[in-house]
């Protein structure tokens, strides 16, 4: 509500065509499968009463879905897209992870890099 400007059309989202569309969708396809499933075949009389009652509650319980969603959007933060992350590069460093190099010989169970002993 803080984007209205006086005398511009609302965006789709925060405008009440969208989801009045997207309920009227949902209302008339509950309305055609009602009608045609519920009749139970082309020999017998369509059931108009069902469909009504299915597109009726179609169109509300979307709506109301909609509106809850459209309430519940918030814009993130500008700070959030500028990458002051952790991980702000996937390039390996050095002397990270598995096979990093080490300064002391492997076959010398003498000590450590560092010239300390191990016993």
């Amino acid at each position: 509500m803080a984007d209205q400007h006086p005398g511009k059309p609302r965006s789709l989202r925060t405008s009440v065509k969208g989801p009045l569309m997207f309920s009227a969708f949902w209302a008339v396809v509950a309305f055609v499968a009602v009608l045609i499933f519920a009749s139970g075949g082309s020999a017998r009389t369509p059931r108009f009463d069902l469909a009504f009652t299915a597109g009726g509650i179609a169109f509300i319980v979307t709506l109301v879905v909609a509106a809850m969603l459209s309430m519940s959007y918030k814009e993130n933060a500008e700070h959030l897209g500028k990458g002051s992350g952790v991980n702000l590069s996937s390039a390996p460093k050095p002397g990270h992870g598995y096979g990093t190099p080490t300064t002391q010989d492997p076959s010398s169970p003498e000590g450590d890099a560092d010239g300390t002993s191990r016993r």
